[in-house]
């Protein structure tokens, strides 16, 4: 073979590109969209049977500097069940050693496993400087792996269980409805060190674990396809870019990819989905600032999507399938926000004119919330003592709930303001250390607010005090109530066996 698999300039680079196997007939695997008990051993009985290939699957990892996590990445696909049929390692506006220890993996591969003995091969592409940045490196590795059945994106970060390609690929054969399938995710907290760190973490999990339940119990309907470890149908891809008039599968102006074009795929009229079987650990954000810098970008790009005439490929969707739980996560945030900071507000009011009357059943709502975050935790299939105590002490929770409203209000001014920024950018310096203290700014904004509404409350009258505390508290009251109902339902509905 005269072709290099480790080249460095995208304009000459011609990699090999093995052919598309012919796919075997396909043992059909149909997945119900609820399962018990009994339903695993159903599933590895059906796997037992299947050949080794029964589709062809393209592995694209777009990696910017991911010197400490590539080897894992890819060794973690090497040790597949299911090994991709090629691997193609995306580096862009790389300034760290990931080349070189992606390069140390470059070449063909032989692997034995219980499926039998498969063959792969591992490309390495630095691509250099690249505008587009992760969008960029996903559409040159489309171009690499469109001729195969399935392109698997994997991030830089990722490390799935050893049978994840293997539940993902059944899954996809077996329906040609499915246009793209998910993966479990969640985050291995065990190497990670600092209080701030554990507990920024113990947060993320929860917010995961959420997440994807909710997923899993709207019929495995999954709004976002996240690029952490997903399967695509090349033919969805294909008819999304279509349906789009576009001449790549990802765009550069969105601040979403994966939600975007998840979103075209659901519309192209694909089924878009989440396996209940396949898991993934993907990196978390260790630091207040990288976090609030993720998820900024990601609440943004999410605004853009639901607001109508945005973008001009979502305009007139706002109330897209794809986009209804984005608007009811938005509308569960201001309504956190709003209880929390009316509740502060009245109580210090009522405290200062000795109006304050303590009830019982304002115990209500912390306890329901209390069991509901257990619930959760008990959910999660690796659970552990952190994520246990996170929902019992209340207070991380509830901390965590405040750096979250933090990352909304942050989002939505960005988004008012009609200002440009790239969020993109703003992530990657602040992952490395860089930035500024914004952040901050919400919960400086929120002490400046509750000051300045201390001077006006003394300046006012007993009369006017006494009104503002008769029609607040029980808006306050019907709103919370509403709220604890809500919370309940989640608490009581049946989670099908589901383990997140």
């Amino acid at each position: 073979m005269t072709q290099t698999p480790y080249t460095t300039n995208p304009a000459f680079a011609q990699p090999h590109r093995p052919a598309p196997q012919a796919a075997a007939q396909p043992v059909p695997v149909q997945l119900t969209d609820h399962f018990d008990a009994a339903y695993p051993d159903d599933f590895e009985s059906v796997l037992e049977h299947t050949t080794v290939h029964r589709s062809t699957i393209g592995c694209v990892i777009p990696a910017y500097n991911e010197e400490e996590s590539i080897a894992d990445v890819i060794e973690g696909l090497l040790g597949q069940s299911r090994v991709p049929d090629v691997i193609h390692v995306i580096a862009n506006n790389t300034s760290d050693n990931t080349v070189k220890i992606a390069a140390g993996y470059a070449g063909p591969h032989e692997v034995t496993t219980e499926l039998g003995t498969q063959f792969t091969e591992v490309f390495v592409h630095d691509i250099g400087k690249n505008p587009d940045k992760k969008v960029g490196a996903l559409n040159y590795g489309y171009s690499l792996v469109e001729g195969y059945d399935y392109l698997l994106g994997v991030d830089g970060d990722t490390i799935a269980d050893s049978r994840a390609v293997e539940y993902l690929e059944s899954e996809a054969v077996g329906d040609s409805r499915i246009g793209g399938i998910s993966a479990i995710y969640s985050i291995d907290d065990r190497p990670i060190k600092g209080t701030i760190a554990k507990f920024l973490i113990a947060g993320q999990r929860t917010q995961f674990a959420a997440f994807n339940m909710q997923n899993l119990l709207r019929g495995r309907n999954m709004a976002v396809l996240g690029g952490q470890f997903s399967i695509f149908s090349t033919n969805a891809l294909r008819d999304a870019m279509k349906a789009n008039h576009q001449s790549t599968p990802w765009v550069k102006d969105s601040e979403v990819e994966d939600s975007l074009l998840s979103l075209q795929i659901k519309s192209a009229g694909y089924l878009t989905k989440i396996s209940p079987y396949a898991r993934a650990n993907v990196g978390g954000m260790t630091t207040l600032k990288g976090y609030d810098a993720q998820q900024v970008k990601w609440t943004y790009g999410a605004i853009e999507l639901m607001w109508p005439g945005q973008r001009g490929d979502t305009k007139g969707q706002p109330f897209h399938p794809n986009l209804r739980l984005r608007w009811f996560e938005n509308f569960g945030m201001l309504t956190n926000l709003f209880v929390r900071v009316a509740f502060l507000i009245l109580l210090a009011g009522s405290l200062s004119i000795s109006a304050f009357v303590f009830s019982p059943l304002w115990l209500i709502p912390p306890a329901v919330a209390i069991a509901l975050n257990l619930r959760m935790a008990l959910s999660i299939k690796d659970r552990n003592q952190r994520d246990i105590l996170f929902a019992l002490l209340v207070f991380p929770a509830e901390a965590f709930m405040w750096v979250r409203l933090g990352h909304f209000m942050r989002s939505w001014s960005r988004f008012l303001s009609k200002k440009k920024v790239d969020n993109w950018a703003m992530q990657a310096k602040a992952e490395s250390g860089g930035g500024s203290i914004g952040h901050w700014m919400p919960m400086l904004i929120l002490v400046a607010v509750l000051l300045a509404m201390a001077v006006v409350w003394n300046l006012i009258g007993p009369v006017a005090q006494s009104s503002i505390l008769w029609i607040g508290w029980p808006i306050v009251g019907v709103v919370t109530v509403l709220q604890t109902l809500l919370m309940f339902t989640k608490l009581v509905r049946r989670q099908n066996g589901y383990k997140v």
